[in-house]
């Protein structure tokens, strides 16, 4: 079985400075975020669709869960929708989102602000369309801090730097005064994990954080991930289409496919133990996963069907080698084959 661990932390501060005393433990309490049968849609001119269908799944502190699939499955409007950021025309249909058991979907525009960036913070897909090319880095993320924080620009200045020396940003005194125009787009999404991290959120969304860099860099940015995890205690769902980074990152898998969650359980059933046949075809698809890398990597045929040409039944059938016929004309529950390794698959039930 997969270790969960989390670690027990006396936090001492100075301005922004933490320092951390760690003990080892299992990962216990209550959930800190509670997602219930989410369902969202967009209106358009050519009609209404939905692009998520009854998304559940559950994060406790200092927990890191991995959101998986192919662009198109619905990954980044779950995060959307958590932080109440979906784009014009788009709605939450049905479902609860629960964040230390208040429903964050019964709040008002003026609460939610509250718990947007302070104790739930995203990364988002692109830093250097993400940060402000007009103002200051420094000025970006003092401007979280002093909204949140209530404190002086001054002071937020001085967390400021704390925030991007957290993120091995080299000379963060000068950096401050600089622009995003003027940033690799490496050291962009260190700045964009800075701010992130400025207010030490209880929940963080990182939105394809590496998708963008190279491998070195992308190694960089999952280790501040781990750090910021295991030394603050921060809870993160990491949102990816790589399940390399998502193995070395996350202590639970949910892959979604169309919308849907079609596989969820702890990392190492998910990579030993693949039970839904689109999850299979992801592992196959990884280079050097299986056989050492000496068989040509495997394509699952096909695409991710559009939401308003979604497929009667299960939405995957069209691509599955395993198809059986019920799978033309139901759509499978997502069901508990062990406590904790949850399917949506026919192929499953009929074992």
């Amino acid at each position: 079985m997969y270790k969960r661990l989390i670690y027990q932390a006396r936090i001492v501060t100075h301005g922004w400075c933490v320092k951390v005393q760690l003990s080892g433990g299992m990962i216990m309490g209550a959930n800190l975020l509670e997602v219930n049968n989410l369902s969202a849609g967009f209106s358009t001119n050519k009609g209404n669709f939905q692009v998520l269908t009854e998304i559940s799944f559950t994060l406790k502190a200092g927990e890191a869960l991995g959101i998986v699939g192919e662009s198109g499955c619905g990954k980044s409007v779950t995060a959307l929708s958590i932080m109440g950021l979906l784009p014009y025309l788009g709605k939450v249909t049905q479902g609860n989102i629960y964040f230390e058991g208040n429903d964050l979907l019964t709040l008002k525009d003026k609460e939610m602000q509250k718990i947007r960036g302070n104790n739930i913070a995203m990364i988002f897909q692109d830093p250097i369309t993400a940060l402000n090319p007009v103002h200051t880095i420094g000025d970006q993320i003092a401007e979280a801090i002093m909204i949140h924080k209530k404190v002086s620009k001054k002071a937020a200045m001085v967390q400021a730097i704390d925030a991007l020396r957290l993120v091995m940003i080299p000379m963060p005194e000068l950096r401050l005064k600089e622009y995003s125009y003027q940033m690799s787009g490496g050291m962009s999404q260190r700045i964009m994990i800075a701010m992130a991290l400025s207010c030490n959120p209880r929940i963080l969304l990182a939105d394809e954080p590496t998708a963008a860099l190279d491998v070195t860099t992308q190694s960089q940015i999952i280790d501040l991930m781990i750090k910021a995890k295991e030394e603050l205690g921060t809870a993160i769902i990491f949102i990816s289409h790589n399940l390399g980074v998502i193995a070395e990152m996350a202590q639970r898998v949910a892959v979604m496919y169309a919308g849907r969650i079609v596989e969820l359980s702890y990392s190492s059933d998910i990579f030993e133990d693949a039970l839904h046949p689109y999850t299979e075809g992801l592992l196959k698809s990884m280079p050097g996963i299986h056989n050492g890398g000496k068989e040509k990597l495997h394509v699952i045929n096909g695409s991710v069907p559009h939401p308003m040409n979604m497929p009667a039944g299960c939405p995957f059938h069209p691509r599955c080698p395993y198809m059986l016929d019920i799978c033309k004309e139901r759509t499978p529950n997502l069901v508990a084959v062990t406590r904790e390794h949850y399917v949506s698959c026919w192929k499953v039930d009929a074992k």
